[in-house]
């Protein structure tokens, strides 16, 4: 099997019924979805139990999203595995087009590109429009926890997504950071576009628990060796970066591949 789609999920059903829709619709066929349960407590263990076609394996605790990630990764039998957040729609032939991407660029990590925010608009209309402009654009250098595909041959040179629960959704950050320092390459592609509702599940726990970080900031870039003084320079040089990108997109095609929309309009997002 060329990939294997990870969905890690924690209650939010409407969500997940939604994202596995549109990659049904969209070119994925059922057998090459895996969702990790979470241990949800809504409706999504008789969902899953109701749609037999769609792998799923329920844990009894909430592992995280870096051990969801991991164990998905463990159990699916494929050349790459998509990790993909439950609250996303897909432009058509998606996960092809972007792992079609990796190839010819040479990537062993690769993201599709991401609008984020209201669905106030036509997203079919508007993945249309920007994948048939920006086809054939990278972005070397950077993957977005949202949704990356990694081959399966990183797994066994560099590990896999950290388990560590302190990370607290970190998880995706600290694997760039590791591929980076491994010289495995990495970018997000405009040849694929997804519409990302924002971080759902996490923000349903932070409103349950009253959690503002669930995770511990020092504790992750201390993990990664950073003092102040690298921590400071790692977010100005991914803030560079990410304003280098959008100018270049911006002026070529008109689009960038990461962008907002708010109260109706779009802007780019200058942040990674």
């Amino acid at each position: 099997m060329r990939y294997v789609v990870v969905i890690p999920v924690l209650n939010e059903l409407r969500y997940t019924a939604q994202c596995i829709e549109s990659l049904l619709a969209h070119g994925t066929p059922a057998d090459a979805i895996l969702v990790i349960d979470n241990g949800s407590s809504d409706g999504t263990p008789a969902w899953l139990a109701a749609h037999p076609e769609i792998r799923s394996v329920r844990n009894a605790v909430n592992l995280g999203c870096g051990g969801a990630w991991t164990q998905g990764a463990l159990l699916a039998d494929a050349d790459w595995v998509v990790l993909l957040n439950n609250d996303v729609l897909v432009s058509e032939r998606a996960m092809d087009a972007m792992l079609d991407a990796a190839d010819k660029h040479g990537l062993d990590v690769v993201s599709p590109s991401l609008a984020e925010g209201e669905l106030d608009y036509d997203f079919e209309a508007h993945a249309a429009a920007f994948v048939k402009t920006m086809t054939g654009t990278l972005r070397r250098d950077w993957f977005h926890g949202v949704c990356f595909a990694v081959r399966r041959k990183v797994f066994q040179s560099i590990g896999f997504l950290d388990t560590d629960r302190r990370l607290g959704g970190r998880e995706d950050v600290e694997y760039l950071v590791r591929c980076q320092r491994n010289d495995v390459p990495v970018g997000t592609v405009g040849d694929a576009l997804l519409h990302h509702f924002g971080s759902i599940t996490q923000k349903a726990i932070k409103l349950e628990t009253g959690q503002k970080d669930l995770g511990d900031r020092d504790y992750f870039y201390a993990k990664l060796g950073m003092g102040w003084w690298a921590r400071k320079r790692f977010k100005a040089e991914r803030l560079r970066s990410a304003r280098r990108w959008v100018a270049g997109e911006r002026g070529g095609h008109g689009y960038a591949m990461h962008m907002l929309r708010e109260k109706g309009s779009w802007r780019d997002a200058h942040y990674l």
